[in-house]
């Protein structure tokens, strides 16, 4: 480890010169492989922070799938069913760790966020994991380990320039942190609120049920949103986020786009996506493009004539949005977290189109007494923390 590391550039070309660089004691990361950049760093240590901190207040092994300083994904180490392995493309990878697990659901969330990403995980990197990496588009990794055949595999990714960090898992920052911006140094202290199943107690709506798996995921979820850029919301299902709304100015906005997210989520576990029949050898981001597309309104552009051709063996059956609609309402169960109050109801209205049953956010607003009543018109379940969950 070294006080200081120097970097091709920072956000952009132009910015020269560029480092990272510690003003007490050594850097808590070594780089294994490759040169990281600026961005990647902040990826890197912002996701990093999040899996340690969902493995400790879940018990379990954790990853997730950063883009541009928010996570497209997140999730723990829970097992796979038969459609989660198929809708993930790993059924052809044999028996998968609770680890590797964690990263299929990190990741295929949302692939098409997650294309390109930075991965962190919360415990050593295992050859099963790796295998799965390989074969991802991914600018790099970091872990608290890895095992030496995990390393000798993601060494030969990006011929042999992928990007590999090994942090200090004891490290502890200050507990005051320090940026400038034009000039100007700004400092506040560290955000290192506990998350744990006490934030969920203060349960406000007539229904008041509120199940350990519910707990779990929004547990999940608010870890996710500690380290999303604001505004942000975060839908979560069986031990991982499956739409994540990040740095919207209004929270309609989040809502709406993290529950588009996890509407598409759901529609990839229809008959119909399912049993799409693709050509021999398509590129992994030309399917998933493909999947993306056809499952939105905008299907014609890979069902078209001399489009569909280059991408399935038979021609698709449109799938129409009364069809959609229809799947989508087979879906209950999700929880909701947000980074700070629902400023009104409609928020509400969004989510439980999207299958919500369980919400957790900070309450306090003028309207907290019309979001509840919404609540309480579908027989939702909502906790208020009394936490607000900024991050920028």
């Amino acid at each position: 480890m070294a006080q200081e590391m120097t970097l091709k550039y920072g956000c952009n070309p132009n910015q020269k010169p560029s480092r990272i660089y510690m003003e007490n004691g050594q850097l808590p990361i070594t780089v294994l492989n490759g040169k990281p950049g600026y961005i990647n760093l902040l990826d890197a240590f912002n996701g990093w922070q999040l899996v340690r901190e969902l493995k400790q207040a879940t018990g379990l092994c954790a990853a997730t799938s950063f883009k541009h300083v928010s996570p497209a994904g997140a999730a723990v180490g829970l097992p796979l069913s038969d459609i989660l392995k198929k809708i993930y493309f790993v059924e052809d990878l044999g028996e998968l760790s609770p680890l590797a697990c964690a990263y299929a659901r990190a990741r295929g969330a949302d692939r098409m966020s997650s294309y390109g990403d930075f991965i962190a995980l919360s415990d050593v990197c295992d050859l099963p994991t790796a295998r799965m990496i390989a074969r991802e588009v991914s600018d790099g990794i970091i872990a608290p380990g890895y095992a030496p055949e995990a390393l000798e595999v993601l060494k030969a990714k990006r011929k042999g320039t992928y990007n590999i960090i090994q942090i200090d898992p004891d490290y502890v920052p200050d507990s005051i942190e320090r940026k400038q911006v034009y000039g100007v140094t700004f400092e506040q202290g560290r955000n290192e609120l506990k998350i744990d199943n006490s934030l969920l107690e203060n349960i406000v709506t007539e229904n008041k049920n509120l199940p350990e798996s519910a707990k779990r995921d929004l547990l999940v979820s608010l870890i996710t949103l500690k380290y999303t850029q604001s505004n942000s919301v975060c839908y979560a299902y069986d031990g991982q986020a499956i739409g994540v709304g990040a740095g919207q100015q209004s929270r309609i906005h989040c809502t709406r786009l993290a529950g588009t997210k996890a509407d598409n989520w759901y529609l990839r576990q229809s008959p119909k996506v399912l049993n799409l029949e693709f050509v021999d050898h398509i590129r992994r981001p030309d399917r998933d493009n493909a999947i993306d597309v056809y499952i939105s309104d905008d299907y014609m552009d890979v069902l078209a004539d001399g489009a569909w051709e280059a991408i399935f063996k038979v021609k698709p059956e449109v799938f129409t949005r009364e069809e959609k609609a229809e799947w989508l309402k087979t879906f209950r169960g999700a929880a909701l977290g947000s980074d700070a109050f629902f400023p009104f109801g409609d928020n509400i209205e969004r989510a439980y189109k999207s299958g919500v049953q369980y919400i957790a956010q900070p309450g306090g607003s003028i309207r907290d007494d019309h979001v509840i009543d919404t609540c309480n018109k579908y027989g939702l379940t909502m906790a208020f923390t009394g936490i607000r969950l900024f991050h920028h």
